[in-house]
This record gives structure tokens, sequence and C-alpha cells, in this order.
């Protein structure tokens, strides 16, 4: 599904410049009760439905550090709780949309320290509670660039993320949806400023198969609050 590196790779250029960052790690960050982010969020081709979305941690202990996620806006009004077992690696959460998935193993969100030209491939087994449904997802990633990325929330000095993803929702009819994501991770957030989305599968037979698309959105970041320590 090489179309859809290829919309990805145009999206948005208006919105990055490149900084002369030095190949410095960025290492994990350390999370508090009461850390807070808000994006604003759209999603569509021709008709753009537009939500809010906010992650928010409300415990941290043993277990890791439960975040609840609520979307509000136009056809969608969810609540979940997502749990992560350290920061960048996520025992329950979601993907894609707002499934939610309980993985065998952690899935590997951010390999930390962070460092350009850093890559990570991981197969992830989970069961999808939204779906009722088990399987493997594929997550591929490739750590960028820096650049200054301008959001509603500010400018930040931020690195890509080129994220890969092939889930486990092939049917008889059709193949697995390919996600194609470039996200852009800020130190001095602690989570990501921006991410563009796009996604889509293919259906199976025919002598010119072609994609049938299901994601084409943009989340930026809106505010942003960090609890004390």
């Amino acid at each position: 599904m090489a179309c859809l590196g290829a919309v990805i790779a145009l999206a948005g250029c208006g919105q990055m410049s490149p900084v002369g960052e030095p190949s410095r790690d960025i290492p994990a960050p350390t999370y508090h009760v009461g850390d807070r982010w808000v994006y604003s969020v759209e999603d569509g081709f021709r008709v753009k439905y537009r939500w809010v979305e906010t992650y928010e941690v409300t415990s941290i202990g043993p277990a890791g550090i439960a975040v609840r996620v609520t979307q509000r806006g136009e056809r969608i009004d969810t609540v979940r709780t997502e749990q992560w077992v350290t920061p960048g690696q996520v025992s329950v959460g979601a993907v894609y949309n707002n499934e939610t998935r309980r993985f065998g193993v952690p899935l590997q969100l951010y390999n930390f320290p962070l460092r350009r030209g850093q890559t990570w491939n991981q197969w992830a087994d989970n069961f999808n509670e939204t779906a009722q449904t088990q399987g493997a997802i594929n997550r591929y990633v490739v750590v960028g660039d820096w650049q200054k990325v301008t959001t509603p929330a500010g400018t930040f000095d931020a690195i890509q993320l080129y994220i890969l993803m092939r889930l486990d929702d092939a049917e008889f009819w059709r193949w697995p949806t390919t996600c194609t994501y470039r996200a852009w991770y800020a130190p001095d957030v602690g989570a990501i400023v921006r991410e563009e989305r796009d996604a889509g599968y293919l259906e199976r037979g025919g002598p010119d198969p072609s994609s049938v698309w299901t994601q084409h959105g943009v989340l930026e970041l809106s505010a942003f609050t960090l609890g004390a320590s």
C-alpha cells in the first residue's frame, strides 16, 4: 500500500521547519498525577469530523500509570482508561481509532531514550475489547529529524516518528488495515504535539484492487498542564 506513504509524506509541510538540534538522546519523561494533554482532532475526506481528545494521568502505582482518555465532539463521545507500564510501554490502550486492546506483552509506543536514526519493530499479541477478537499487530517505527512544530498550544522543538502499523483485522474479503502515521514528540511536553494519520486496506480479488481509505486525520496539541512533582 505504497500510496499511503506518499500521502503522508506530503501532509502538513507548512507546519514545520528544520531545527539545528544536536544528536542528543531523549530520556523517558517523568509523569505525575494531574498531567493533562488536550488535543484538537479531525478526520475524514470530503467531510471532516472534529473532536477534542484529552489524556489525563489519574494514578501512578506499582501497576503502572493510569490515563483517562476522553473524546468529545462530532459523532464521538467516549471515555476509556489506558494502562502504561512505564512511559512509552502500553499494556491496555488504543492504537487505531478508539479500539481498546489488551497486550500480552506491552506495546512499545516509544523506545526511550529516543535518538535520531533509531528503529524498532514489534509484533504484539492482543485482545481487542471493542471487536472481541484476538490477533497480533505489527508496528514499525523510525525516529527522524528534529523540527520546530507550531500547534495551537505553542511552538515546540520535536523529533519525528515515522510509524507503519499493520492491524489484525483481515477478513475473507479484505486484507488487513495498514496505518501510515507521522508524529512529532516534544520532550518539553512529554508527549506527541502533532500526528498525521492515514490508513486503509485493499479488498481481496479482482483484476485491479483499490485502496479503501478508513482514516485521514490530524491531531494537534491545543493545551497541556503538567502536574506537581
